[in-house]
């Protein structure tokens, strides 16, 4: 009665978007790979690991997914006989009567009902697709839960990185502050260059409050995820380590490589349990045929109870069928049906959302290391003109604004530069993740 699943044709392009980076030559199917070789750095290793063994969210995924292939054997055992067996023994005295002893012993099937329309193999096969479902979920998390961590131990980087360039700023601020106090006076500068200097240090010194805080509330997210303590050796102390361990992944030229994403496994699992529901809707509309028996031994004796003349037996037959029901099965079929369609477009649309991610991610990895070599040669220009407007400044030939503007730029050119360079990383990660390259099983299939 199960209508045959095909898996529907994706609905997206068999390749990327044109200006999705060089992937002419990258490998037409991403293989499975490890997070351990994607995330190289064997601390963010260290800290994975114990993330997979803490997590709290990971915890309530495994709880979930050993409840889903609970219910499938609970689904499953209607398909299996239920045998029962009892005893009992009575003694009658007084009365004017005689003395009279009576024992039982009987086993029997109660209602075991004979599946000659599947409806209760389907009914098991939906319960089984969706304890898979429940799996690919868990996977999901699973997956994601190792993208947030990378994510969180490359920004942690990047704070120690912006604490860094404003603890460089406010020294720089504070040489500035001394050396124009010394200018005023010795009479050579006026009260405005040590008021402004004073400004930059004061606004150097209140992002260093805040990039300390940065750092606090990066090291309690990894705490979070991890589910224990850390060990602060595990945590980077700049931006370059942590961009050279993470490792960027080949796209593939074919987009059917999301099909292995567990969030679209999931969906397409629930698009299976569905099409099975309608099995079980179809099996509705027809007889339902039950046997019971019930086999024992019945004696007034105790000794003669397994005797001969003590066994009985019956055997019995019922057939069930709703002649009138107000439409009520054939509405649960049209229900079921109406559920496959749904799932069939929820299926199409998470592999939709999933190209666009992928393609999104593409656009960016495209251009990012042009980002990172320019926000770099920003960098260094701007270090060496804030060099020599000091020199000049120094030497009286220049004016301080021109210093003071030098040294704006050079801070603002080098949290430019942390701040591509973490959207690199974070590109690596996000590819990572949106192809769901880990789609090797968390735990084994559902029973």
């Amino acid at each position: 009665m199960t209508p045959a699943y095909d898996r529907p044709a994706a609905p997206v392009p068999a390749t990327w978007p044109a200006g999705s980076g060089d992937t002419a030559e990258a490998e037409g199917a991403l293989p499975d790979v490890s997070y351990r070789e994607v995330f190289r750095d064997a601390r963010l290793q260290a800290l994975v690991g114990a993330a997979l063994e803490n997590n709290r969210d990971l915890r309530i995924a495994a709880a979930n997914l050993a409840a889903a292939r609970a219910r499938v054997r609970v689904v499953r055992s209607a398909q299996i006989p239920e045998l029962g067996a009892g005893g009992s023994a009575g003694f009658q005295t007084g009365g004017g009567l005689a003395d009279r002893e009576s024992y039982a012993l009987e086993a029997g099937i109660a209602g075991f009902e004979l599946d000659l329309f599947g409806r209760l193999a389907s009914a098991t096969a939906a319960e089984r697709e969706r304890a898979l479902a429940s799996e690919a979920a868990a996977q999901t998390v699973r997956l994601g839960l190792i993208a947030d961590l990378a994510n969180a131990w490359a920004t942690y980087a990047a704070d120690r990185e912006l604490l860094a360039i404003a603890a460089d700023t406010a020294a720089n601020g504070r040489r500035a502050v001394e050396l124009t106090s010394a200018r005023l006076d010795g009479g050579v500068a006026p009260r405005t260059d040590l008021r402004q200097a004073e400004q930059v240090l004061a606004t150097t010194e209140g992002d260093l409050a805040v990039q300390a805080a940065a750092v606090a509330q990066g090291e309690n997210l990894i705490r979070l995820l991890v589910g224990a303590d850390v060990d602060p050796a595990l945590l980077p102390a700049g931006l370059e380590e942590a961009l050279a361990s993470v490792a960027t992944l080949p796209a593939g030229t074919d987009s059917s490589v999301l099909l292995r994403r567990p969030d679209i496994a999931q969906a397409e699992y629930l698009l299976r349990a569905a099409n099975a529901d309608i099995g079980v809707a179809r099996a509705e509309l027809f007889p339902r045929i039950s046997l019971t028996g019930l086999a024992g031994v019945a004696s007034d004796a105790l000794g003669s109870l397994l005797g001969g003349d003590a066994f009985s037996a019956s055997f019995a037959g019922s057939v069930a069928y709703a002649i009138f029901d107000g439409g009520g099965r054939r509405a649960n079929l049209a229900v079921s049906e109406a559920e496959r369609n749904a799932a069939l477009a929820a299926y199409e649309r998470a592999i939709q959302t999933a190209f666009r991610e992928v393609a999104d991610v593409l656009a960016v990895q495209a251009t990012i290391a042009e980002q990172v070599r320019a926000a770099r040669a920003n960098s260094a220009a701007a270090a060496d003109t804030a060099s020599l407007s000091e020199a000049r400044y120094r030497g009286g030939i220049e004016s301080f604004l021109a210093s003071l503007d030098a040294q704006r730029s050079l801070y603002s050119a080098r949290q430019r530069e942390a701040a591509i360079v973490l959207s690199a990383i974070r590109n690596r990660i996000e590819l990572y993740r949106v192809l769901g390259s880990e789609s090797a099983r968390w735990v084994t299939d559902a029973d």
